[in-house]
């Protein structure tokens, strides 16, 4: 049984606090409750520019993407990042608890923000999922398609991880053990990137997750997906991922199942969270892909963020 609203209050890292505190908050039916989007840049973007919206992974919110809303709003375009439902500060979808409960919200909320118009939609890990079922179910909504370290292509890695359950651990230090180790496990590849600011993030975020019991993941759901998609299909990995371990050319040849594939990109050195561990490389590349095609006066490239 979920809860419809999170019932952990969070804390975020004040790097999360200070980029949150310049973003538009604004809500969307869903469930029992309301699903939350938060907005940057709708004052300064290009509006020739398609919007471009981000979905986070499992047991995530929008903080996933911390490290690329900056150079996507320097870029000039308008970035729409929701808590998807059942996870962050969103309620729970209406029914069910996996990926595929969770386009039929999104695609009501996206008519009430965005009208007709189609957005660049960019899914990360079961996020990813979540944004080729919306791209297969309503293709409308979608112009092109970018997935980061999506599952569900059927695929299991050579060499299995475990994550640990930490919710029956009452002493903080032994859950922030279990939380950087699973970190290690799946997130990120080296031990230097779990950071205080990384182990903050995924706390809050899991605290926070309602949708459990998910198994989608581990299926071949996403790959069967694939060749419905209308819409341009660009991919983007973290060629050290822990998910595919050791299976990289069954990787792309299940994402070239879709029939307008387009990019694989492997970002070298980095783990399954990418965009985060490789953040430079990582904006860099979804900016020149995002700028394919674009005049040179409206292709922006990646800022250097100092941290």
């Amino acid at each position: 049984m979920t809860s419809d609203t999170p019932v952990h209050p969070v804390q975020l890292p004040l790097e999360a606090q200070a980029l949150l505190s310049t973003a538009t908050r604004t809500e969307t039916p869903c469930g029992a409750g309301a699903m939350v989007w938060h907005i940057w840049g709708k004052d300064r973007c290009d509006p020739s520019l398609a919007p471009l919206v981000l979905l986070h992974g499992g047991s995530g919110s929008w903080t996933h993407w911390l490290r690329s809303i900056a150079p996507l709003v320097a870029s000039s375009r308008c970035v729409y990042i929701p808590d998807l439902p059942g996870f962050g500060d969103s309620a729970a979808p209406a029914q069910g608890t996996d990926a595929d409960a969770l386009p039929e919200p999104i695609a009501q909320g996206l008519q009430i923000l965005l009208g007709s118009t189609a957005c660049d939609l960019v899914g990360f890990s079961f996020g990813g999922m979540v944004a080729g079922f919306l791209a297969a179910q309503f293709p409308a909504r979608v112009a092109r398609l970018l997935l980061v370290g999506a599952p569900g292509l059927g695929i299991a890695p050579d060499t299995p991880f475990h994550l640990r359950a930490w919710r029956h651990f009452k002493d903080a230090e032994q859950r922030d053990a279990i939380h950087r180790g699973n970190l290690a496990a799946l997130m990120l590849h080296h031990p230097a990137s779990i950071t205080e600011l990384a182990l903050r993030l995924h706390v809050a975020n899991v605290l926070r997750d309602r949708m459990q019991g998910r198994s989608l993941s581990r299926t071949d759901v996403l790959a069967r997906t694939l060749p419905q998609l209308q819409c341009p299909l660009h991919a983007i990995y973290g060629r050290e991922d822990a998910l595919f371990r050791g299976q990289l050319a069954a990787l792309e040849a299940a994402l070239r199942q879709a029939p307008h594939f387009k990019a694989f990109t492997l970002i070298e050195d980095a783990g399954h969270w990418v965009q985060f561990e490789r953040d430079d490389a990582f904006n860099a590349v979804l900016l020149a892909t995002l700028n394919a095609g674009l005049p040179a006066s409206q292709a922006a490239t990646a800022p250097i963020i100092s941290r």
